[in-house]
């Protein structure tokens, strides 16, 4: 079955057929009436002049016409039928019209040089509003695309994808940089406070339990006596102050043990390989915990979500401020020379590159699929592409015709 715009072509060539074939009707017509009214009048030998040549004319176009696509009136002429004979070749020959003046990468690298790839990129981005067409028909092409890929698979796909990456990871070091940066620039302090802060509240939290555990660990006698109240009091107390002066004396000696433990392991996770085989078992088995495996899975699912939402409403998302950084980025690559020259020859050796790896591959698919074509396939659609204006010809060699034999009989009515 034709696709509408195949169909609307071959209805329109069956229209332009019946005309010229109804024109030569008509020019058969008139020569047999010219033919008996010609010993009346003079004027119908040209009437009769110029319908003999229009049907000879008609005629001769028809057989042309005809005989590229079928036998004319299914007689086995020799030389007819050109196109279902001959399909294989006209796949080979147009296969090899497009590797030698298309798919050549030194031709295509000439096409590209005045494309300016990041230029059109740039103004597009600066301003979507006047490209709403292409930016919603391309949103909700790319929202089919997600929303068609089998979930199940894609989500595994991304999930073994981003554990394969964490896995080959060698988080250690990359730990111990960050831990020594923030040391360097003191951005420690403020989660030290915040972890005496919190050591402080879990305290007063816990301290009935903690009166609970002196007491049942005290002796008979200091229960008896009631001293085990008065250690609970002292030991809170003791641990109160000493989080109280951690806290005011940012050189206090536990403090500055706990820093020095702290630039230590940054350096061990740096330097030292136990630290470093510690790190990386405690990234495999949180890898392999289902409680990471589920988050993967669920983050997966958050982003393709909020890409499905983007793509379906494009205008909200352009509205905020992913809206403006790309605006921000067209400007930059309308504004920076440099920045669209590096991507224009980009784009060009990634374009030539395409056309070196799969110019052949192209080349064999236009080839094996017009061979794959019943010779029935192939004249149905080229006639549907060029049949209207083969019919033309044949129009064109009627009325030519006439002209000319209406001509000839001007001159032997003269000579």
């Amino acid at each position: 079955m034709l696709s509408p715009a195949p169909a609307v072509r071959q209805n329109g060539a069956q229209r332009m057929r019946l005309l010229a074939t109804l024109m030569l009707v008509a020019m058969a017509a008139l020569y047999a009436a010219a033919r008996t009214l010609e010993p009346r009048h003079l004027a119908w030998g040209y009437v009769r002049a110029f319908a003999e040549a229009a049907m000879v004319g008609g005629l001769a176009d028809w057989f042309a016409v005809t005989a590229l696509f079928r036998h004319p009136l299914g007689l086995p002429i020799p030389h007819t039928a050109i196109i279902p004979r001959n399909k294989d070749r006209i796949g080979d020959t147009l296969a090899s019209f497009l590797r030698d003046n298309f798919l050549v990468p030194r031709v295509v690298a000439r096409r590209m040089r005045g494309l300016d790839v990041a230029g059109a990129a740039g103004r597009f981005l600066a301003n979507p509003a006047g490209e709403g067409r292409l930016r919603r028909g391309a949103s909700r092409m790319v929202a089919h695309l997600l929303e068609s890929l089998d979930q199940e698979r894609l989500g595994g796909m991304v999930r073994t994808a981003v554990a394969s990456r964490l896995e080959k990871l060698d988080a250690a070091p990359l730990i111990g940089q960050m831990l020594g940066a923030a040391i360097t620039e003191q951005r420690h302090v403020p989660l030290l406070d915040a972890a005496i802060q919190w050591t402080g509240q879990t305290l007063v939290a816990n301290e009935p339990m903690i009166r609970e555990m002196v007491h049942e660990r005290s002796g008979s006698i200091l229960r008896w006596t009631g001293l085990d109240e008065t250690l609970s009091n002292r030991i809170l107390t003791a641990l109160y102050r000493l989080l109280g002066e951690m806290a005011d004396d940012p050189r206090h000696p536990l403090r500055q043990r706990i820093e020095q433990a702290l630039v230590s392991l940054a350096d061990d996770l740096q330097n030292d390989p136990e630290t470093r085989a510690k790190v990386m078992a405690f990234k495999a088995d949180m890898l392999a915990n289902p409680a990471v495996t589920g988050w993967l899975s669920r983050l997966w699912e958050q982003a393709r979500a909020g890409l499905i939402r983007a793509t379906r409403d494009p205008e909200a998302a352009l509205a905020g401020r992913f809206g403006e950084a790309l605006r921000q980025l067209g400007a930059t690559l309308e504004q920076d020379a440099r920045l669209k020259a590096g991507i224009n020859q980009f784009a060009r050796r990634a374009t030539v590159g395409a056309v070196s790896a799969y110019g052949g591959g192209i080349v064999r698919l236009v080839s094996d699929t017009v061979r794959s074509w019943d010779a029935r396939t192939v004249t149905s659609r080229l006639e549907a592409a060029v049949g209207r204006d083969l019919q033309y010809i044949r129009i064109n060699g009627t009325l030519v015709g006439g002209l000319v034999g209406l001509a000839l009989h001007l001159v032997d009515r003269l000579s």
